[in-house]
C-alpha cells in the first residue's frame, strides 16, 4: 500500500480495511491479522495499528473479543450502509472535481457513460 502525504496514516489504513470489508475481501465475522501482523504488513508503528482498529471499533465495523482478537462485524446492514456512504463520498468527490474543471451536468453524464461502454 503507497500512502499518501496528505492524510494521517491510521486513516488510510482505516480506509483501507473498511474497503477490504465492504467488498467482500474481510467477510463477516472473520478474525483480522493481529495488530502485530497489520503493522509489519503496512511498515508503521504499532500505535498507529491501534488507532486504526480503535476508531473501526469505535464505529462498529470490528468488534474485539477479548483474548481472541478483532473481527469483522456480523451486522451486514451496517456494512451495506458503510458501502452506501462512501459511493455517495465517492460520487461527490468525482462530481465537485468536475464541476472545478468547468464540467456541465450534461457533460459529466456523458462522460460517466463513455467510461462505462
Amino acid at each position: 500500500m503507497r500512502f499518501k502525504d496528505d492524510l494521517p496514516l491510521y486513516l488510510q489504513i482505516y480506509e483501507y480495511l473498511c474497503r477490504q470489508i465492504i467488498t467482500g475481501k474481510l467477510m463477516s465475522n472473520q478474525k483480522i491479522p493481529s495488530i502485530r501482523s497489520l503493522a509489519t504488513l503496512f511498515t508503521v508503528n504499532i500505535n498507529t495499528i491501534q488507532k486504526a482498529l480503535r476508531q473501526m471499533n469505535d464505529s462498529g465495523l470490528l468488534v474485539t473479543k477479548r483474548g481472541e482478537g478483532n473481527f469483522v462485524t456480523k451486522d451486514k446492514e451496517f456494512v451495506a450502509k458503510i458501502k452506501k456512504d462512501l459511493i455517495i463520498a465517492e460520487q461527490n468527490k468525482f462530481v465537485q472535481n468536475m464541476r472545478n474543471l468547468g464540467v456541465s451536468s450534461k457533460q459529466i453524464i456523458l462522460i460517466v457513460a463513455n467510461h462505462l461502454k
